[in-house]
């Protein structure tokens, strides 16, 4: 692929975020050729949390997953991000840390657009202000729901969802048994409990590392519990 596909092709990339949505093609051309391309084998950590923000960064392709740690080394997965997903934007308006550490779940491209661009952006086009507040608000409301599950439903409801939530995205990943416990703010014994306990009342089948939903309106009811 030539400079120019590249150019092209991230700033198609650029024009399905949020952020960048209302702005011109010329003004999304000087976005892109702003960016810096950044390639991460499996497994690699792409920023750490409690470290300097870079800027925002933009999955090309390949997934990653934003994760904190506890001091004892325990991990809670924040989200998974994929193609087309933007991640640490807080820290580039607010000037602090990342807030989390981010790790490649597999071969990925991101796209790097450093905090000193992101400035210069707002002050060229006021319109990015808006677009802003409304990703920062869905932000907001996606962190107070991940707080009443959190405190108000039990492992096993929590998973219920989870499932149900994965079963609509066809390109999310698989999750282990490990990954789940991390996403939901448990240990995969915990886990390992609640698949039989569905398994048991007949709302999903485990057939080796997959998790058939076999009861896709009995699980939502159990999700809400």
């Amino acid at each position: 692929m030539n400079s120019s596909d590249t150019l092209i092709q991230q700033t198609n990339l650029l024009s399905r975020l949020p952020y960048f949505a209302a702005l011109d093609d010329a003004a999304l051309q000087s976005i892109a050729d702003s960016t810096l391309s950044r390639s991460y084998g499996t497994g690699q950590i792409v920023m750490i949390e409690g470290e300097p923000c870079a800027g925002l960064f933009v999955v090309q392709s390949g997934r990653v997953k934003i994760i904190r740690s506890s001091l004892e080394g325990r991990e809670q997965i924040m989200h998974f991000a994929g193609p087309g997903e933007a991640f640490n934007d807080v820290p580039v308006f607010d000037g602090g840390p990342n807030p989390a550490t981010v790790q490649a779940m597999e071969d990925c491209v991101l796209l790097l657009i450093e905090r000193a661009v992101m400035l210069d952006l707002f002050d060229r086009y006021p319109q990015l202000a808006q677009a802003v507040v409304s990703v920062l608000a869905t932000r907001c409301r996606q962190l107070l729901a991940m707080v009443e599950d959190l405190s108000l439903h039990t492992v096993t409801a929590r998973l219920a969802g989870l499932l149900l939530d994965y079963a609509q995205n066809l390109d999310a990943p698989t999750l282990t048994r490990a990954q789940m416990a991390a996403r939901l703010g448990t240990v995969r014994e915990v886990i390992s409990r609640s698949l039989r306990e569905l398994e048991q009342d007949q709302l999903i089948r485990l057939d080796g590392p997959k998790i058939i939903i076999t009861d896709r309106t009995k699980l939502a009811q159990r999700a809400k519990r």
